[in-house]
């Protein structure tokens, strides 16, 4: 019998049972906690070269941190697919660092992923970027689901109400002021959650000029955030401009609706 190559990533949390004969090709990452509770990163399974181990060690260091990384591999006489180092290597990437609670496996040429993002955008770009790089005999299969309790917070702080600014500008009215008041509430207990912060306007006026407006109006509820005590570093800021309508800019109604800052919680 001729044993696969078999890598597995984990991390000290993890209590499930581990097949006595190595998998095919098998690989699993553990999403990263915050600072407050990082858990160590175990690298274990068989390889078949020594370069392969230094090259799967390196790339997990660069992405966790080499104090986080504890090396459990071992070196056997296993067969890998064609080119299975450098697929591994293409799918460490930091954008792992965006699940929470998550596992990469990879046996033989089936990728398995799986945990918790903060957003169904996220969960499927995620494994659609894994997808296109690796080659098509490799299939993915997509285990990630969205942390629903993260963002249903956010989204009931919210309550589907308006953050207001003045008419063409980036100074939040008074009712806007309150409602962030609320969200701040909100975001404290996501305990170093990132949260974007997405801005957007209606359709009217030149593109260029309302990209610029989004961008300047989720600057301005970043920083009324961070003045009531949110972390600098939890939270990041776009501007999408028109180009994401949730209404018809037919009717004022509609635009008013579409002028609107969206959070959007993530890893």
């Amino acid at each position: 019998m001729t044993l696969a190559a078999a890598l597995q990533l984990t991390s000290l949390a993890t209590t499930g049972a581990q097949a006595q004969v190595p998998a095919p090709a098998t690989l699993t990452v553990p999403a990263p906690r915050p600072p407050t509770a990082l858990k160590p990163v175990i690298v274990s399974g068989t390889v078949p070269d020594e370069a392969t181990r230094a090259a799967v060690l390196s790339r997990l260091r660069e992405i966790y941190g080499a104090e986080r990384v504890v090396d459990q591999l071992a070196l056997g006489a296993v067969v890998a697919p064609p080119q299975w180092s450098q697929y591994v290597g293409k799918l460490l990437s930091p954008s792992l660092k965006q699940v929470h609670h998550g596992q990469l496996s990879v046996q033989g040429q089936t990728v398995h992923l799986q945990g918790e993002v903060g957003n169904e955008a996220q969960r499927q770009q995620l494994a659609a970027d894994m997808a296109q790089s690796l080659n098509p005999t490799y299939s993915v299969r997509n285990g990630l689901r969205v942390a629903a309790r993260e963002q249903s917070l956010v989204d009931q702080a919210l309550a589907n109400r308006t953050i207001e600014f003045e008419p063409g500008s980036a100074v939040l009215k008074p009712a806007g002021q309150l409602i962030l008041n609320e969200m701040a509430a909100a975001l404290l207990q996501l305990r170093g959650r990132r949260v974007a912060l997405i801005g957007h306007t209606d359709g009217l006026g030149a593109r260029p000029a309302n990209v610029s407006l989004s961008l300047a109006r989720a600057q301005a509820v970043k920083d009324y955030l961070m003045a009531k005590g949110i972390p600098a570093d939890s939270l990041s800021t776009s501007g999408m401009g028109p180009d994401q309508p949730v209404a018809s800019n037919v009717t004022e109604e509609g635009r008013a609706r579409n002028r609107r800052i969206e959070f959007r919680v993530g890893a």
